[in-house]
């Protein structure tokens, strides 16, 4: 029995499946084994995200990441050659300058093995949006909680429950997906929103939107692997743990230790003679 062979996820197959009302699936990953095990469940996309920071890094925010460091693991990705899209995240301070700032560190990305590129922020970040899409690179936007902004913000906050035109407010979030869409991104995340806005703006929407603590109503979902892992010790309303890699994880190493402790390990199979 022969099996076809996966086609690779492309920016246009993003569109096609928001038309025909198929779920888009995304899950972040930093390097290329975890790569590999992500494309091999068929996911979408695979969002190089700068999430590496509390994830991978052991710091409190994503705000430290650098360019440098994004490249570095869009790399490893990459190498992993997956059929998923592969989108990596333009982090804090490589694009809040300006549109030519933004196209630099964007060509950056996509050198280093990126096939899109994402940044956060709606009406004030559209201009750099816009010239992105303008130099022909795939740009997915994302609004509502924006953990880069987590210091206006006051914290991880879900963003959107109260009324107003300004920067959290209900009003203000459809005008972000608006300028976002506008500006010529090809997809949009929606983090940390009431799930009836987000099913709102997924309506209005001509493209895609991906929800993470946005509700079910989105064009498709997106989680932190460490998360769906179980690797992560935060648990968060948005989150679930699909398995416990981080407990089995522990009990290997505990029964390395305690075989090593006893002779046992290397045994006469595992040794030269």
């Amino acid at each position: 029995m022969t099996t076809t062979p996966r086609k690779a996820v492309t920016v246009p197959l993003l569109a096609e499946l928001k038309l025909h009302g198929q779920k888009i699936t995304m899950i972040t990953a930093y390097d290329a084994t975890f790569a590999a095990i992500v494309d091999a469940s068929g996911v979408d996309v695979i969002l190089v995200g700068d999430s590496v920071a509390t994830t991978v890094q052991g710091e409190a925010n994503t705000i430290p990441v650098t360019m440098e460091e994004m490249e570095y693991h869009v790399r490893l990705v990459r190498r992993a050659a997956p059929k998923a899209l592969v989108v990596g995240d333009l982090p804090f301070g490589s694009y809040q300058v300006g549109s030519s700032q933004a196209v630099a560190n964007s060509v950056r990305l996509i050198k280093a093995g990126a096939q899109a590129v994402k940044l956060e922020g709606g009406l004030t970040i559209a201009d750099s949006i816009r010239a992105i899409a303008d130099a022909d690179i795939p740009i997915m936007g994302h609004i509502g909680l924006t953990p880069q902004s987590v210091h206006r913000m006051g914290g991880h906050k879900v963003q959107g429950r109260r009324d107003g035109f300004e920067a959290g407010g209900r009003q203000r979030l459809l005008e972000d997906a608006h300028a976002v869409e506008q500006a010529g991104a090809f997809a949009v995340v929606l983090e940390g929103i009431p799930a009836l806005l987000a099913a709102e703006i997924t309506t209005k929407l001509s493209i895609p939107t991906i929800g993470i603590g946005a509700g079910a109503q989105c064009d498709g979902q997106v989680l932190v692997l460490h998360d769906v892992l179980g690797l992560s010790l935060r648990e968060l309303t948005f989150t679930k743990k699909f398995a416990d890699i981080r407990g089995a994880s522990t009990d290997a190493c505990r029964q390395f230790v305690d075989e090593v402790r006893a002779g046992l390990w290397p045994d006469d199979a595992h040794s030269f003679e």
